[in-house]
């Protein structure tokens, strides 16, 4: 009887098939860069050529169907195909590029990978980038590109691209992607070596012609800083004849500064490394001299005395030069006057002092001007809101109708005066954002009120419409309504008569607010003023409409400071539209809760003419300004309440012990004395003046974030012009 033992070996051989085939092409690509090292080609320095072996070799061994090199422009950006082999066709091209903006995954993924093997293109985040443009319009789902280095600086890179199903690259594929880099860079470094060897194999004659009619002034040194020879150009710079300069000392003629002898070493120190390195590796000298004069090279700007005593500004290079035996031989000194350069650079540095001393005196002006144009404005409008309010008197109809017009002078005023300032801050580069969640129907509903007034008047038809998706907006909440209303007040301005529209929706990329009108329109050839400020379209729009051309300005520059911006279709004659575009933010904030307190309608519709009179209030007034005061002071004493005024703050806790009021108004101004905010600080340790409202009167809105940081510990604010409502406001909000 005869036992038969078997064994399924079937997987055992699968393994051992795909061993071999790995081994069969690992010994592939030895054989293929070893083939490469050895080819004639690369000793001939013709780049074209070697790069046309490189990418036919490297798709015949990786088995793809096209392989690249593609190199980076002088301004580096962009990619360009010098050469593109197709393995189907057998023809190389070159021409195509890929820009760096459209593609920052992948050229960010060339500056940090060895390589980038996607197996699947499409969906690779550093590739997917180039699939609608290039990849899959030539088919290609799988490429293993290789960055090409040199010196250091990524120059371009190999691009092994195949077509079909997608392809699993291999480690070894991978090694071998990163060696034929590798080959490209030292091809590339062969032509240049052979460029230079080239030149310096020309005739004596010709060597000579060069060295004398060069515009840039060339010095030969040896290696005891001896002048050795000179041309034109440096003889002139000098200001010396060659047989003055022959044997001189170069260091001579040039002012050196702290740390050239240590830059020197370093150089000197950097050859005699390299010179050590091919005696250790038993290499000719002769291979690595043209990388020394290459890689060993120092730049800097230096004076350079002339015969005359006058000083010379030159950009000076010194470069090693080997000898034969390998031994540092010579130094090559290339020297360029820079003079003018230098007295331009100086004359603009002059003229960049004098702009941002302007730029200074601008914004000390501009401040200088709000105070001193806020001032009076305090009593015009405060005095005339005390008439309208017939305070102290009734008033007939035409007098009435003076006071109204004064106030709303006033307003005006007031509103140019903001608009200058806020320009001049955003321009300046001084105004922060505070960025919030935002509910986009309670802004749409706060620009629509306020402007609902004016549209009646002239009968227009004032409409807005909401995306369901546009929600929440992230912007600054006095920014965007202020650049809403800028945009509604225009489009009711120049509209006679029609509708005037807000509709907002939701894009991929953000949001758009676009207000729409029927109004006189605007002439394509004026759309470059419309955002310029201080500019009117013409003068006879000039004359016809109010207004200083500062709101679509701001309104743009806001936007651009949000990360968006405004544009406008118009045609003439029968409208305009423009677009507000907010972006979405790239890492939103929590979403706050939003009220309808101090913004959202006029704080007139939310009281009567006057709050009910209190009984036995006292309020302290601290306010340096008299016409201020006097406008606070009657008001508050005819609705009823004790009114006592300090024009400063020396005595400010001695009125507040005796008075113990029940509010006071502080001007901001007294707290820029540092005694002044001590005693606020003071006061609210003191029993009396812990829980004392305290009101700062500003003159312009803070923000948030600065309204928790007023001294004293604050409890709100008044910006003045003060408006009785803004007053009653405060009043009811602390002593109903």
């Amino acid at each position: 009887m005869q036992v038969v033992s078997a064994r399924d070996i079937t997987e055992h051989n699968q393994t051992q098939e795909a061993l071999q085939i790995r081994e069969n092409s690992r010994r592939k690509q030895s054989q293929t860069l070893v083939q490469l090292a050895r080819s004639k080609t690369f000793q001939q320095g013709n780049l074209n050529a070697v790069l046309r072996e490189i990418t036919e070799t490297a798709a015949r061994t990786l088995l793809v169907e096209r392989v690249g090199v593609w190199l980076y422009n002088e301004e580096r950006s962009k990619i360009e195909c010098i050469d593109l082999y197709d393995v189907r066709t057998k023809e190389h091209t070159f021409g195509n590029s890929l820009l760096k903006t459209n593609c920052p995954a992948y050229f960010q993924a060339l500056e940090e990978e060895r390589t980038i093997a996607a197996d699947d293109a499409r969906n690779d985040t550093r590739t997917q980038e180039l699939f609608e443009s290039y990849l899959s319009v030539l088919g290609i789902t799988s490429i293993l590109d290789a960055p090409i280095w040199l010196e250091g600086r990524l120059v371009g890179v190999v691009c092994h691209e195949h077509i079909g199903e997608n392809r699993q690259w291999t480690l070894e594929e991978d090694t071998f992607a990163g060696s034929i880099a590798d080959f490209v860079t030292l091809a590339i470094e062969t032509s240049e070596r052979n460029v230079v060897q080239e030149a310096l194999r020309q005739s004596e004659a010709q060597f000579r012609a060069i060295f004398e009619c060069s515009s840039i002034g060339i010095g030969l040194i040896d290696m005891k800083a001896q002048i050795v020879d000179t041309n034109v150009a440096l003889r002139e710079i000098l200001g010396y004849s060659r047989e003055e300069l022959y044997g001189k000392r170069f260091i001579d003629y040039i002012f050196t500064e702290r740390g050239d002898l240590k830059l020197y070493k370093q150089l000197m120190s950097g050859v005699r490394t390299d010179l050590k390195r091919t005696s250790r590796d038993s290499l000719q000298p002769s291979e690595h001299q043209q990388q020394l004069t290459e890689r060993h090279r120092i730049e800097m700007e230096r004076r350079c005395l002339h015969q005359n005593g006058s000083l010379v500004w030159t950009h000076i290079s010194v470069s090693v030069i080997p000898g034969s035996n390998g031994e540092p031989d010579f130094f090559l000194a290339m020297i360029e006057d820079i003079t003018e350069r230098k007295q331009t650079e100086l004359k603009l540095r002059a003229s960049q002092e004098a702009a941002e001393a302007a730029s200074r005196a601008k914004s000390e002006f501009l401040a200088t001007m709000s105070h001193e144009l806020r001032t009076p404005l305090n009593a015009i409008m405060g005095l005339s809101q005390l008439l309208q309010q017939e305070i102290v008197g009734s008033l007939n109809e035409k007098q009435n109708e003076y006071v109204n017009c004064i106030y709303s002078s006033g307003e005006h005023l007031l509103a140019l005066i903001n608009d200058i300032l806020d320009l001049s801050k955003v321009e300046a580069g001084k105004e922060e954002l505070l960025l919030s969640s935002l509910a986009v129907s309670d802004l749409c509903n706060y620009a629509m009120w306020t402007v609902r007034d004016r549209a009646l008047e002239k009968g227009l038809q004032l409409t807005h419409e909401i995306d369901q998706e546009a929600d929440i907006c992230i912007a600054d909440e006095r920014r965007i309504k202020q650049m809403l209303l800028n945009l509604l007040t225009n489009a009711v301005k120049f509209t006679p008569a029609g509708q005037v529209s807000l509709v907002v929706k939701k894009v991929p990329q953000g949001i758009t607010f676009t207000v729409s009108d029927t109004g006189i329109g605007i002439d394509s050839n004026q759309f470059q003023f419309l955002f310029e400020p201080f500019k009117q379209l013409d003068s006879q729009l000039n004359r016809q409409y109010e207004g200083t051309g500062l709101g679509l300005a701001l309104t743009r520059k806001l936007a651009r400071l949000h990360g968006g911006d405004v544009t406008v279709t118009s045609t003439l004659g029968e409208g305009s539209q423009f677009t507000l575009f907010l972006p979405n933010p790239v890492h939103p904030g929590d979403e706050a809760d939003k009220t309808d307190e101090g913004a959202d309608f006029p704080l007139s519709s939310l009281f009567s003419s006057s709050p009910a009179i209190p009984t036995n209030k006292t309020i302290l007034l601290v306010e340096e300004e008299e016409n201020t005061a006097t406008v606070l002071q009657d008001y508050l004493h005819t609705i009823g309440y004790q009114v006592k005024w300090i024009d400063n703050g020396n005595d400010f806790l001695k009125q507040v012990q005796n008075l113990q009021p029940d509010l006071v108004f502080f001007d901001f101004q007294l707290v820029e004395d540092v005694r002044i905010l001590n005693l606020l600080n003071i006061l609210r340790q003191e029993p009396f003046g812990e829980d004392l409202p305290i009101v700062m009167m500003t003159f312009s809105e803070p923000l948030e974030e600065e309204i928790t940081k007023l001294p004293g510990n604050a409890n709100d604010y008044l910006v003045k012009p003060i408006r009785i409502v803004q007053l009653e406001s405060i009043l009811m909000r602390y002593l109903s």
